[in-house]
């Protein structure tokens, strides 16, 4: 007896001796059951056939024997290996351990095992318990497995006498826990600005003051105790808050609900309070988290306020956005900016001006302004301007007999141009995936940037000067009141002056959208300069072959969720202007928020995206690695049909609107 229990307990457990055991009484009982009845039929039978009977059954019980008996030879392998005295020596080991074949069979687990794991999986396949393929856990020294609510680490030693596999597992369920809890106890960093606090507060009165301020501070207080944090007003508008960063989940799942209740304080949709909050967490100190959170809210206020953006160590991500941007009516940023560029430019040998690829008349025309003021500098300046490969040659031609088109050079001739004073000056973008010349950029050591698109997280980080206006219509408007400071000798002709002026009518789409008070003074300046408007309105005219293909894809087009979604097949180059106008005419439909039209040129697919407001399009164009802002906004995407393209869109909507 005390052999048969050292045999169960050694190999395989109580429950597989007891299932071999009752499989042999049964099959000797039907066995010998049939034997007898032969006997008495066939009683010569019976004396022939029973020597044969007790050989062959003694035979088999010798073979069974002899099997139980291999197998218990693991156990003494590792007995040898381990230098074991003992059975119960081994099957106390202090770490759970587990014995399978190379079939992934599981033969034996000891005690530590069973009591760890309460469970015995004796005779199951260790791909089952632990979830992977059989070659991944055999080849991995270390891996990671969850039994029973409990966490191992596992490791595997092959056993080359008995051809076992030996696994033992070593528990880390509670250093798991207190390395999580280690990870989310850490602080997260909040700056949070109130974006247009002067303007809104601006000709009330002392006591709507004091209550509009009472209930931005008591929103801010109660979303700071909801998650345990602390929180300091450092300044009339602004605010650090800083939360352990486990509360950091579920404040990005509610998407910062805060930005909204701030909008619903004064019940005004188009002139409400909003917030604007950078978030630095997952750092390696305090400090660090603070500087992530200082870069996330000078992004957030980058891409037009109204959001909070979450900057990790390897990633940012943006929640919020959807108001419309408050105007800036004072001028004081523009008249430094203005004097700052002109000493650059007066200590700088000669300059460069570049805008985006596939040049569009915003683009164009601010370089032309900029370069006719600095050509009345007496220094020496060109435009990087692809002439092949851009959209505003009918404003290029209206210059072809000006002293501005021999400023205008290719991307070959501009390399050769540069020299360890020149100052490069990039309009209407801020990524240097987008420019005209990235090698330009790259070995030129001054840069200016004028831009007013939304902020991308690519974007240009060491200029000398970055004026980034997104609540500005276009870079012209920009451009426009830079002009103005830099002195009245430095005025614009009056074409130069409508080069500008269309410059603001693409962008805002003929003074529809995206207008301020300053969109107009630029209008009314440059109108001033001899800007001719019918003159400017024809540099839209297209040729009635382009009007019928435009037509085409506004015709073509599908509505999903408010959208309004059009694919063509065509190849021409001209699929640049028209697809970017088919995109405005599908907004004058009636219940269109949004357009977007997908086509493709040179193997790449390209979306043409534009909004009423409601949709922010800069975002969903992000998505699929684009950008722009949250009216107009576009993205390339290549080795992808339109389908693809369509579907890809289609999971960006759905992603931006749930």
């Amino acid at each position: 007896m005390k052999e048969e229990k050292d045999l169960k307990d050694g190999c395989f457990g109580g429950m597989f001796f007891v299932k071999i055991k009752f499989i042999l009484i049964f099959f000797s009982i039907v066995f010998f059951a049939l034997f007898l009845m032969l006997a008495f039929y066939r009683f010569s039978i019976f004396l022939i056939l029973l020597p044969f009977v007790v050989i062959l059954y003694s035979f088999g019980f010798s073979v069974l024997i002899e099997f139980l008996q291999k197998k218990d030879l693991i156990i003494k392998q590792l007995f040898f290996d381990f230098k074991l005295v003992e059975n119960k020596d081994f099957e106390k080991f202090p770490v759970p351990i587990m014995i399978c074949s190379k079939d992934g069979t599981i033969y034996w687990c000891n005690e530590n095992f069973k009591k760890n794991i309460k469970k015995n999986f004796v005779g199951d396949k260790i791909e089952d318990v632990f979830k992977r393929p059989l070659k991944n856990i055999f080849f991995e020294k270390e891996s990671y497995v969850e039994l029973e609510d409990k966490k191992f680490k596992t490791y595997v030693s092959f056993l080359e006498f008995s051809e076992m596999y030996l696994i033992y597992f070593e528990d880390i369920t509670d250093f798991l826990f207190l390395e999580e809890e280690f990870k989310f106890s850490k602080p997260c960093v909040f700056y949070v600005v109130v974006d247009n606090y002067k303007e809104v507060l601006a000709d009330r009165k002392d006591s709507e003051k004091s209550v509009l301020i009472g209930k931005i501070d008591n929103l801010i207080e109660e979303f700071v105790d909801s998650y345990m944090g602390f929180m300091q007003k450092y300044r009339e508008n602004e605010f650090l808050i800083i939360l352990e960063v486990r509360h950091l989940k579920n404040i990005c799942k509610n998407k910062f609900s805060i930005l909204q209740s701030v909008r619903e304080i004064m019940g005004d949709e188009n002139f409400c309070l909003t917030l604007s909050i950078g978030v630095g967490a997952f750092a390696n100190s305090l400090s660090e988290c603070a500087k992530f959170a200082i870069e996330a809210l000078d992004m957030a206020l980058g891409r037009g306020g109204d959001q909070a953006a979450v900057k990790t160590p390897s990633s940012f991500e943006f929640y919020g956005g959807t108001s419309k941007g408050v105007e800036k009516n004072t001028r004081v940023r523009a008249r430094v900016i203005a004097r700052a560029m002109l000493k650059l430019i007066n200590d700088s040998k000669n300059v460069i001006i570049m805008g985006h690829k596939f040049a569009d008349l915003d683009s164009v025309a601010s370089s032309i302004g900029l370069a006719s003021t600095i050509k009345k500098m007496n220094k020496s300046c060109y435009i990087v301007i692809d002439r092949l490969k851009n959209l505003a040659d009918v404003l290029i031609e209206r210059f072809k007999d000006s002293d501005i088109y021999s400023l205008i050079v290719e991307e070959e001739t501009a390399v050769k141009l540069l020299d360890f004073n020149t100052l490069l000056i990039v309009v209407d973008t801020h990524n240097p995936k987008f420019l005209e010349s990235y090698d330009l950029y790259e070995n030129c050591r001054n840069v200016i940037v004028i831009d007013h698109h939304r902020k991308m997280v690519d974007a240009i980080n060491d200029a000398v000067i970055f004026y980034h206006e997104p609540h500005a219509s276009s870079t012209s408007e920009l451009v426009c009141e830079l002009i103005q400071y830099f002195g009245e000798k430095y005025k614009l002709k009056a074409l130069e002056a409508e080069a500008l002026l269309s410059g603001i009518m693409l962008d805002t789409k003929n003074f529809t959208i995206k207008v301020g008070v300053r969109t107009f003074e630029a209008a009314a300046y440059l109108k001033r300069l001899g800007a001719d408007t019918v003159a400017v309105r024809k540099l839209f005219s297209s040729s009635l072959e382009l009007y019928e293909k435009r037509t085409q894809l506004v015709v073509s087009a599908k509505i999903y969720r408010n959208c309004a979604i059009s694919m063509t097949e065509l190849t021409t180059k001209d699929l640049r202007i028209i697809c970017p106008q088919a995109a405005d005419e599908l907004l004058k439909i009636v219940g269109i928020e949004a357009s977007f039209v997908i086509y493709s040129l040179d193997d790449v697919v390209n979306i043409t995206a534009r909004s009423l407001g409601k949709f922010n399009v800069q975002v969903i164009m992000e998505y699929l690695g684009g950008g722009g802002h949250q009216l107009q906004a576009a993205c390339q995407i290549k080795d992808i049909s339109i389908k693809e393209a369509r579907n890809m869109l289609v999971e960006a909507i759905d992603r931006w609107l749930n």
